[in-house]
């Protein structure tokens, strides 16, 4: 049911070591043979490329893995479900502007009673059909006003209000960031790995032989520049509010 890979780093670097590694998981280790997507950031500018195909026979998705270099990188192999059909506009990782930035996001598990729901900002209009990318939405609704990306502590309560009224709909493991910070949340299935030489890892499963160890069931991490910011759970949905 899909999997993810985010890293953070203190600097520019490659991640060829794990994105071969995960791009094998797009159909030939793991059944998640429905699309991938790559984005990655280098001085605060994103680059995003997708294809609904299965990662592990795509050519390009080989080339990048050796290829890309940045201080911030998320990726996404799909099993779809919902909708069942992969396509272009349902691949993963999901990108939209809200607070004068560009978001991406990536998702594992589902939500399926969040298509559908009213969600207050309405610059965010999904383009697929993918309950991934209305939860997408419902996470900007949540921080539209009271964003400052100098201010993690301002926006970062808001946003962990509105996870756990999603995530009490289902499966919600999830990336996201808007270029300087990775946001990244286990509801029961991600691990996470520091490393000595800057730079956070998460993903799904395990892709080398470090230290890794699972997020605690609902715990949110927040990396920067390879270095956790915060890390504690999230409210539960029954103490939020409702969507």
């Amino acid at each position: 049911m899909c999997e993810l890979f985010g890293a953070s780093a203190r600097q520019p670097r490659d991640y060829a070591r794990w994105l071969t590694r995960f791009r094998q998981r797009g159909g030939a280790v793991a059944d998640n043979p429905d699309g991938w997507g790559l984005a990655w950031w280098r001085d605060g500018r994103a680059a995003l490329e997708k294809a609904p195909e299965p990662g592990h026979r795509s050519e390009r998705l080989r080339q990048l893995a050796g290829e890309v270099v940045g201080d911030l990188v998320l990726a996404h192999v799909r099993k779809a479900t919902h909708p069942a059909a992969p396509g272009p506009d349902n691949t993963h990782p999901f990108a939209h502007d809200c607070c004068g930035r560009e978001w991406l996001f990536a998702h594992n598990g589902m939500v399926p009673a969040i298509v559908g729901r009213p969600c207050p900002f309405r610059a965010c209009r999904p383009a697929g059909e993918t309950d991934s990318e209305f939860a997408f939405c419902q996470l900007l609704a949540g921080i539209v006003d009271s964003y400052d990306p100098a201010d993690l502590g301002r926006w970062l309560d808001r946003l962990e209000e509105r996870v756990g009224e999603i995530a009490v709909l289902g499966q919600f493991n999830f990336l996201l960031s808007d270029g300087g910070v990775l946001v990244a949340y286990g509801h029961d299935r991600l691990h996470h790995a520091e490393r000595a030489d800057g730079v956070a890892l998460v993903a799904t499963e395990p892709l080398d032989d470090g230290d890794w160890r699972a997020f605690a069931p609902g715990e949110l991490r927040v990396y920067r520049d390879g270095r956790l910011l915060a890390a504690h759970l999230a409210r539960s949905g029954h103490d939020a509010g409702r969507l």
